[in-house]
């Protein structure tokens, strides 16, 4: 069973910075993408970024400029490094892989900006 852990949340004053890794274990076939999505109260959950096969990316319009993905697909990891944080990014991080059988999930990671 593909399970993936993700580390690096907790609490940070605003303009600070915080990175989220996250590691893929079982087996995973053939990554297309991994990414990092966030859910707050008032909002679903939506993408934040995207990294695929071949490096490119994908950023929401509040992530660009802000946040970077990279990551090793060799080795089933990416990382977050989110910078500029304020208290609209506050909410529940969930870590993405998407291979070429099925999507997963991990358990999420809470991240809270204080001002």
């Amino acid at each position: 069973q593909v399970q993936l852990l993700e580390s690096g949340g907790g609490s940070v004053e605003a303009g600070g910075v915080l990175t989220l890794p996250c590691t893929a274990s079982g087996p995973v076939f053939s990554i297309n993408n991994m990414g990092w999505y966030r859910q707050t109260p008032r909002q679903e959950r939506e993408l934040v970024a995207q990294l695929f096969r071949g490096d490119s990316t994908y950023y929401s319009d509040s992530a660009k400029d802000r946040f970077t993905i990279s990551g090793d697909m060799t080795k089933n990891s990416v990382s977050l490094q989110m910078r500029g944080l304020n208290v609209e990014d506050t909410g529940i991080y969930y870590c993405s892989l998407q291979d070429r059988r099925d999507s997963y999930w991990g358990q999420g990671t809470q991240v809270t900006v204080t001002t």
